[in-house]
C-alpha cells in the first residue's frame, strides 16, 4: 500500500518531481501582497488599523456570529476566552487529551487544571458520553457550584476541540453542559469552514475560537479570533485584549489586568486576503479528501471521514491504521520518500506538566493515538 500511496500523492500534488511534499503549506494567490503592501504604506502595522476591523467583520460574516475579537494567535484567543468567564486558580476545565498542547496550556494559563476525558473514535473529538458519565458520577453541586468530589475543585467549563477540522458532537455536548450549568468554549482552531448541519463550528456555545497559524486552511502567519453573540462579553474581550486601556486623548490609564493580545494590522491584512479565498480553499480540500476516500476504499487502513450531519473542512486528512507497527512503518517510508506525514499528538496527559491531572480511562484516545496518521492535505493539488 505504501508504494501505491506515494505514487498517488506524487501524481496528484502540484510540485516538481522529487520535491518535498509538505503536510499543509500556505497558498498565497489572491490579494495578499496588495493588502500587506497597503498596510505598510499606511504605516499602521500594529494593532490599530483598518484591516483589523475588516477582518473581524469578515469573520462575523463567515461564521455567522454577531461579534468577533481578533487576537495574536489561537492560544491567546482560548486563554482570553477562559479568562473572560472568570476561570482562575483552583478551578477545573474539562477537555480532551487528544489535542494540540495549546488547548491544555490555555487552561493552565488561567491557573485552572485540565481534566482529560475520552473522545469518540469516529469524530476523534470530546465524547458526550464520557463527559456525561464523568459529571454524573464524579461531581456534585455544593453552594451553587459544581464540584469534583475527587479533587474538591470547582468544575467551571468544557473545552471540546474539533479535531483535525472534523466537527465533533457539539450539540450533544451542549445539552449535557446546559444540564450542569457549564459554559462551553469551542476550540474550533482547526475547523474554519466546517459545519454541523448548517451551523458553523465555534458558534454553538458561549464562545468559540479559531486559529490562523501558518499551517491552517486560512493563515496570516499568526493570528486568532474569539467569536460570540454576547455583546457585553465581546466588549470585555476587546478591552482586556488591548491591555485594559481606557480611552483618553493622551493618558495611559488601565482599569484591570489586561493582555497585549490584539492582532496586528499586518497580520489582519493577510488574513483578509486569505478569507476572500476560503470558499475555493474548502472546495479544493474536500475534492482532495474525496480522492483519498476512494484511494483507501476496501483497504485495511481507515480514512477518517466526517460523521453524519457534519461537513468537514478536512484541514488535515487522517488515516487510521490497524496497529502502531503498521503506522510507524508508514511514517518511516513516507518521510524517507520526502512525503511529509505525521502521527497524532502525544496524549496531553502523558506530557510532564500534565501527568498529575485527572483523567478517565481514555480508552479511545489511547487507541487512536497509536494508529492515526495525518497525510498531505494542502490545496496545491492538480484537478
Amino acid at each position: 500500500m505504501i508504494k501505491e500511496f506515494l505514487d498517488f500523492v506524487k501524481d496528484h500534488y502540484s510540485t516538481e518531481p522529487g520535491e518535498f511534499i509538505p503536510l499543509h503549506a500556505p497558498v498565497f494567490r489572491g490579494n495578499e501582497i496588495e493588502y500587506v503592501t497597503d498596510t505598510i504604506r499606511s504605516t499602521f502595522v500594529s494593532s490599530v488599523g483598518a484591516y483589523v476591523d475588516r477582518f473581524e467583520d469578515m469573520m462575523k460574516s463567515v461564521v455567522g456570529t454577531k461579534y468577533a475579537v481578533a487576537t495574536v494567535n489561537g492560544t491567546s484567543a482560548l486563554h482570553i476566552g477562559l479568562y473572560s468567564l472568570g476561570i482562575s486558580d483552583g478551578d477545573e476545565v474539562i477537555t480532551q487529551a487528544l489535542s494540540f498542547v495549546a488547548t491544555a496550556n490555555a487552561i493552565k494559563y488561567t491557573g485552572a487544571d485540565p481534566v482529560f476525558l475520552d473522545v469518540d473514535k469516529d469524530s476523534m473529538s470530546l465524547s458526550p458520553a464520557a463527559v456525561g458519565f464523568f459529571l454524573e458520577n464524579n461531581c456534585d453541586f455544593k453552594s451553587g457550584h459544581l464540584v469534583n468530589k475527587r479533587s474538591g475543585k470547582k468544575v467551571k467549563a468544557i473545552v471540546p476541540m474539533h479535531t483535525f477540522g472534523n466537527p465533533g458532537r457539539i450539540e450533544e455536548l451542549k445539552k449535557i453542559a446546559d444540564r450542569f450549568h457549564l459554559p462551553i468554549i469551542e476550540d474550533a482552531a482547526e475547523s474554519l469552514g466546517s459545519f454541523v448541519k448548517d451551523k458553523h463550528t465555534g458558534t454553538f456555545c458561549k464562545l468559540g475560537i479559531f486559529s490562523f497559524n501558518g499551517n491552517k486552511t486560512v493563515t496570516c502567519g499568526g493570528g486568532g479570533v474569539v467569536v460570540t453573540d454576547d455583546e457585553q462579553l465581546s466588549k470585555r474581550l476587546k478591552h482586556i485584549t488591548t491591555t485594559a486601556k481606557l480611552s483618553h486623548p493622551w493618558e495611559y490609564s488601565h482599569d484591570e489586568l489586561g493582555f497585549n493580545y490584539r492582532m496586528p494590522n499586518l497580520n489582519a491584512a493577510l488574513a483578509c486576503a486569505q478569507l476572500e479565498q476560503l470558499g475555493q480553499f474548502i472546495t479544493e480540500k474536500r475534492n482532495l479528501a474525496a480522492k483519498y476516500i476512494q484511494f483507501f476504499k476496501n483497504r485495511n487502513e481507515n480514512f477518517k471521514n466526517e460523521i453524519p450531519n457534519t461537513t468537514s473542512n478536512y484541514w488535515l486528512n487522517t488515516v487510521e491504521f490497524q496497529n502502531r507497527k503498521d503506522r510507524d512503518q508508514f511514517l518511516k517510508e513516507t518521510n524517507e520518500a520526502k512525503v511529509m506525514t505525521r502521527p497524532a499528538w502525544n496524549l496531553l496527559n502523558t506530557l510532564p506538566m500534565y501527568q498529575n491531572c485527572i483523567s478517565d480511562s481514555l480508552e479511545n484516545s489511547r487507541y487512536l493515538s497509536d494508529r492515526l496518521v495525518n497525510i498531505p492535505s494542502g490545496v496545491k493539488w492538480k484537478g
